[in-house]
Order: C-alpha cells, then sequence, then structure tokens
C-alpha cells in the first residue's frame, strides 16, 4: 500500500475531475519543495534520461529512505514532489518493491506527459530503485 502522502495525492486527483487542474496542483506541489542546494546538483546525483536537467539526492537513515529532488522543469519538480509522496518514509529494504508504475498509474499521469516526461519519470524511478537496492 502506498503511503499516507501518495494517497493524499491520489484522492486530491479524484476530486480535481479537469486534467488542467491536476496539472496546476502538480506543480504548485513541486513549486513547495524546498530547492535542492546547488553544492548537490553534481553529476553523480544527475539522471540521465530526462529531457529537462533532474536530479536526485537519496538519504538513509537508520534503514528509512527519503530523497530531496530538483528540476529546471516546473512539471518535473511537480513529479519529484510526487515521487517524494510515494517514496519518502519508506524502510529502505522495501523501496525496490514498490510498485511505482501501478500507483503512478492511479494517477493518469502517463495518458498526459509527453514521451519524453514519461521517460524520465520512469527513469526517476529507476534511479531510486537503484539507490534503495545498494543501500538495503
Amino acid at each position: 500500500m502506498a503511503s499516507d502522502a501518495f494517497e493524499e495525492i491520489v484522492a486530491d486527483f479524484e476530486f480535481l475531475e479537469d486534467w488542467e487542474d491536476r496539472y496546476r496542483y502538480v506543480i504548485d506541489r513541486g513549486k513547495a519543495m524546498e530547492p535542492l542546494d546547488d553544492a548537490l546538483k553534481v553529476p553523480a546525483t544527475k539522471v540521465e534520461g530526462c529531457a529537462s536537467q533532474v536530479w536526485l539526492h537519496p538519504h538513509v537513515e537508520n534503514g528509512v529512505f527519503s530523497f530531496y529532488g530538483d528540476s529546471d522543469a516546473m512539471i518535473v519538480r511537480g513529479l519529484i514532489a510526487v515521487l517524494r509522496a510515494l517514496y519518502n518514509g519508506t524502510p529502505v529494504d522495501q523501496v525496490p518493491k514498490i510498485d511505482a508504475e501501478g500507483e503512478l498509474a492511479r494517477l493518469a499521469l502517463h495518458d498526459h506527459l509527453s514521451s519524453q516526461r514519461s521517460n524520465g519519470l520512469r527513469a526517476m524511478v529507476e534511479r531510486i530503485r537503484q539507490v534503495g537496492a545498494e543501500a538495503a
């Protein structure tokens, strides 16, 4: 089951019937995130395969996974916020087991994102899974 934070997003999406409202909602979630410190925007944290610039900085403390992220594109910052709601606070050994594709399908994001954005979202999920698997 997804985290309470992600379930809140799912509920909000169900309330917002119009995709334009959902799109703004995702962007607003990204705007609400703290920006990633420029010192962490390095090649090691950069996600390849994204149309825009994307950085993910993972953190594992006491066996619990979380990450910070940033992008130069507002919608991608919002997608990072959605992924943070899905993954942050998860026991690190559970990170690779989360069915991100299935959970994100509940939001119908792939139906409304360009193929480049969808590919970028998959690349971010893959990076998160990789870090989780290495840290477990």
